[in-house]
């Protein structure tokens, strides 16, 4: 008892070993709930070995739609809601929808052609190894893979199916590469087209930090990528793809399709707390104007790029109000740009910590606190910005004088 009690002592007064200690209980957690949900089969397969209605069936059954040579199909909100039932194999009323740009059934038809347990589990494993090993890459530390999969966004990941891990992959590896290659920075960013709203950021980055030649590649990945889906699975993909997003926007975002409790911005913040939808609207254009303004200061600046790349995948779901809780894992790569820089002091720990709980607090409040996440890891970029001395530039003089006279 003693023995243990010293160890317990040692970790508590250790804020390193602490925080390992902490990851590990949760990354085991995770671990155990998951093995409990599928045991009890509410999760991957129903009892009666039919899939769980969940996103990723909609992955699967889109990839299917595809390989049978109906990708269209897929953008076609009855068709694609008459394809998912066929999947899970009972009536459901959820609508689980496709509104992804052409590129995005590449993946899809590569995972429906796999048995569809088979696919979740690799698509899972796959994509969060991906992700942690990325993270370790760039914090430098192997243990690194440990806090990414013990982050708070991972047990909605897994269990959804959904894309998070690949999306958070593709900004860490665009980032790592920025400076020294170029061509697959930019190729790497033409795959992210996929995720269209995560991607609006890069281009003010890259231009304001002069990479031009990873601007260019960007561009014509993006183009020759979705130009090679349009060829191969027909250009009315491209229509309904166009179709789709604005009927995703208006159900999420304008009537609450979804649920304000989902969406895990600002505007889904004040929208869940009852402020209505022009003034959450003007809310949240302010904070996507600040981030702008505030992307392209420290991009400019002579700030070092790990600052550079924390800060730009901090601000990625602050650009969008569509964001949710599995989007949220690009919030470990700024992470991890942070401790490349330098180490985390203990007020960095402190803010750290915090994240957890908003996240947390979204299962048992019907408001997305999630949202201070993101928050909370852009007081950190916008904290050691300052300390590095990068500040707003300076007013032209004509506004100077008339700020004066307010």
């Amino acid at each position: 008892m003693k023995t243990s009690t010293t160890i317990l002592s040692r970790i508590a007064a250790d804020p390193g070993k602490l925080a390992l200690a902490i990851a590990f209980g949760l990354a085991l957690g995770y671990l155990g709930g998951l093995f409990r949900l599928s045991m009890s089969h509410d999760l991957i397969l129903d009892p009666r070995g039919r899939p769980v209605l969940s996103d990723f069936v909609a992955f699967w059954t889109a990839g299917h739609q595809a390989l049978k040579g109906a990708a269209a199909a897929t953008y076609d909100a009855r068709l694609e809601h008459a394809a998912e039932l066929t999947t899970i194999g009972h009536a459901s009323r959820d609508d689980l929808g496709w509104s992804y740009p052409p590129v995005f059934l590449f993946g899809a038809a590569f995972l429906a052609s796999l048995p569809y347990a088979l696919s979740f589990i690799l698509w899972g494993c796959g994509t969060l190894a991906l992700h942690a090993s990325t993270v370790a890459a760039i914090a430098r530390k192997r243990v690194a893979v440990l806090f990414a999969c013990a982050s708070p966004w991972v047990l909605t990941g897994l269990m959804s199916g959904q894309n998070g891990f690949l999306t958070a992959s593709l900004i860490a590896m665009a980032l790592m590469c920025t400076e020294r290659r170029p061509a697959l920075s930019g190729i790497l960013l033409g795959l992210l087209s996929y995720k269209p709203q995560f991607g609006i950021l890069f281009p003010l980055a890259l231009a304001a930090g002069g990479y031009w030649r990873v601007f260019a590649y960007a561009a014509a990945s993006t183009l020759a990528f979705n130009g090679l889906a349009c060829a191969v699975f027909g250009i009315g993909t491209l229509n309904g793809f166009l179709h789709a997003l604005a009927g995703a926007a208006q159900s999420h975002l304008a009537v609450n399709g979804l649920g304000w409790n989902k969406l895990e911005s600002l505007y889904g913040l004040l929208r869940a707390l009852g402020v209505p939808s022009a003034a959450a609207w003007i809310a949240d254009a302010a904070l996507i104007v600040m981030t702008v303004v505030a992307i392209a200061v420290l991009w400019r600046s002579r700030a070092p790029f790990a600052l550079k790349a924390a800060g730009l995948a901090a601000a990625v779901p602050m650009a969008t109000p569509y964001v949710l809780v599995y989007d949220l894992t690009v919030l470990t790569v700024a992470g991890a740009f942070l401790f490349r820089q330098r180490e985390f002091d203990h007020f960095e720990l402190s803010v750290l910590a915090s994240i957890l709980p908003c996240v947390l607090l979204v299962y048992v409040m019907p408001v997305p606190t999630a949202f201070l996440a993101t928050a909370a890891m852009s007081t950190l970029v916008v904290r050691r910005a300052l300390a590095q001395g990068v500040a707003a530039p300076q007013l032209p003089p004509v506004l100077v004088q008339y700020s004066s006279r307010i």
